[in-house]
């Protein structure tokens, strides 16, 4: 049997967060809580038995040690934080990106600090707990946890410090509602999806087939691959010496984007449509700016390993990291909000927390995005010209209203799938604030996340935080209920009828939720192209402009996404390592190897 234990109840003045009114912009742990998980069942209910719906839990060939215990929040540093004490890296966040890079250095014998604002690890990946349900903070959608293939990096971070994790296999990646009753459903084998697509487009089933077939190959050339730094020449020489073919195939699509193959096979509007529908979840932009890179990881993962739900929810993955991470010698330390990065003659040598302490390391890793970074870490130093070129080809993605609601579970039909996308009436509001909704419902896979004969549905849609600002706290209020209800009337009018009825709990988090919460500068879930971009050059690696400094997450090659900046997690701990002298160094070639990857962005 395996067991959460959740027993937290910080005060808001224990957070910083000042005023108890917070409360109404998210959710604390207010309740005690122990959770436990047995193999294959839950509240003497076989997993995956609702609404006739039957899924088997898959297990991951992993040792698990044990899953983090939250019952004590803080780990105080034996240094008392006085700077007596250095690591290897500092790590600045316990988002996925930042935990992955501290695992697999900690693996690799680096000695690494992670201190995280909040009172639990995951960022965007974490969890909160009310009223006897447990939320996930962000999306259910988790590629890159199967068992097989090199494109498993969530199972393969679990791995290196010995965890594991149960999963249950989701038979349907996520179901589309678009306009003019167009009604897709991605199922978790190929050939099942690309049957139902072909059906509704007869007429492009060829262009539909070559489409899809160019992610493949995208694809099966990145799975083929030992993932490791771009920045790293020997490791890039020594896998195209083993994999010509595959890594000329990456050179090629590398500058291409998802929309531009999409328009060389297809013709039809309506399908192209659902294409930048596909290709939004994946990036919050059209196919025309998605990279091809990103878009065949995704596309192509949830049929080759399928989307796989960790039981207990996707918190679990950040406390099973962060478990790890202690487990192998390395500290996390949580209420540790990073004001400032410390430098010494021009190099990262260390950062500043807001209570005054100070922690001294080889290198820093910040997990915050490059507008955090460079714009707060570092407020008053000048901004390199490689952060000024990135931020000249992108810009902070729009941020999500998120509303957590647990609801009877009768108001669900049978087999209702886990994942949903509405886009019910104009093709044409897909990008636009609140225009296109996310729904995961992920009681239909474990029902454990709520309370007996409920169900919980997450729902999000994009908005921005000027939508937000300047508003008394009345109003304030009143704009996120309003928001909130039409959204919901959508879903009901859309697909469950009586849902308003049916609401036993419902919190509302807006961009400004996001911000605070997550630090993350507008709220926002990453960059996202001014332009047409060419595919992935314009996307920064992890090095920055700054010695001994290095970013790790969403707003890194290769974006946005889990399956994405745990990649980026892996690639930042691998050049780090040869930096700080755990893995092979050649500081003349490193050098050349770097200014030619910056000069390739300048021309993106």
């Amino acid at each position: 049997m395996l067991a959460f234990s959740i027993s937290t109840s910080p005060s808001m003045a224990e957070l910083g967060f000042g005023s108890a009114s917070l409360r109404h912009e998210f959710p604390l742990f207010s309740h005690s809580k122990t959770l436990e998980l047995d193999c294959f069942k839950l509240r003497n209910r076989k997993l995956g038995f609702r609404n006739g719906r039957r899924s088997e839990i898959k297990k991951l060939s992993v040792k698990l040690k044990s899953l983090m215990s939250v019952e004590k929040p803080v780990e105080k540093d034996g240094s008392g934080g006085a700077g007596d004490e250095k690591y290897d890296a500092i790590v600045i966040g316990s988002g996925i990106g930042g935990l992955v890079a501290a695992t697999q250095l900690a693996v690799k014998g680096a000695k690494v600090l992670v201190l995280e604002k909040y009172v639990i690890p995951g960022g965007s990946s974490g969890f909160y707990q009310r009223d006897g349900y447990t939320f996930d903070v962000g999306s259910s959608v988790m590629f890159g946890f199967s068992d097989k293939g090199n494109l498993n990096l969530i199972t393969q971070a679990l791995a290196a410090v010995g965890c594991e994790m149960q999963v249950i296999p989701d038979p349907t990646t996520v179901h589309f509602h678009l306009p003019d009753n167009l009604s897709v459903q991605v199922h978790r084998e190929y050939s099942d999806f690309i049957a139902d697509l072909t059906n509704k487009f007869p007429h492009e089933k060829e262009g539909i087939l070559k489409f899809y077939g160019e992610c493949w190959k995208v694809f099966n050339a990145l799975n083929s691959l030992e993932l490791k730094s771009l920045e790293e020449p020997l490791y890039l020489f020594g896998q195209f010496f083993q994999k010509p073919l595959e890594c000329l195939t990456l050179a090629y699509y590398l500058p291409q984007n998802a929309g531009d193959i999409a328009r060389k096979f297809i013709r039809d509007p309506r399908l192209l449509s659902f294409i930048d529908s596909e290709c939004f979840i994946v990036s919050t932009v059209k196919a025309s700016q998605t990279p091809m890179i990103n878009a065949s990881m995704v596309l192509c993962d949830r049929h080759f390993g399928g989307i796989n739900y960790p039981v207990g929810g996707v918190g679990g993955i950040a406390k099973s990291l962060a478990k790890g991470l202690v487990d192998k010698g390395s500290k996390i330390l949580y209420r540790a909000n990073v004001t400032s990065i410390i430098l010494e003659h021009g190099k990262a040598v260390g950062v500043r927390v807001s209570d005054g302490r100070e922690f001294f390391s080889k290198t820093v890793i910040s997990n915050a995005t490059r507008w955090d970074t460079f714009g707060k870490l570092l407020k008053g130093e000048d901004l390199p010209k490689e952060e000024e070129d990135f931020q000249r080809v992108y810009v902070k993605a729009p941020s999500f209203l998120s509303i957590h609601m647990g609801v009877k579970a009768e108001v669900l039909p049978p087999d209702t799938d886990c994942h949903h996308f509405v886009l019910e009436s104009d093709w044409a509001r897909l990008e636009e604030p609140y225009g296109s909704i996310f729904l995961s419902i992920p009681t239909v896979l474990d029902p454990s996340l709520a309370p007996e004969g409920c169900h919980i549905l997450h729902i999000f849609t994009t908005s921005c935080i000027e939508d937000w600002k300047g508003l008394p706290q009345k109003d304030y209020e009143a704009k996120k209920e309003l928001v909130a209800d039409e959204i919901i009337s959508r879903l009901e009018r859309e697909l469950f009828p009586e849902l308003k009825s049916s609401i036993v709990f419902k919190e509302v988090g807006t961009p400004k939720t996001h911000r605070r919460f997550l630090a993350r500068d507008s709220g926002t879930y990453g960059p996202m192209p001014r332009t047409i971009p060419k595919g992935l050059l314009g996307m920064p690696f992890n090095t920055t402009a700054i010695d001994g400094l290095y970013c790790v997450g969403d707003s890194c090659f290769p974006g946005q996404g889990v399956i994405a900046v745990s990649f980026s997690g892996i690639m930042c701990a691998h050049r780090v390592a040869a930096d700080i002298g755990l893995e092979k160094r050649y500081p003349v070639l490193d050098a050349a190897h770097l200014k030619l990857l910056r000069w390739l962005r300048t021309i993106a």
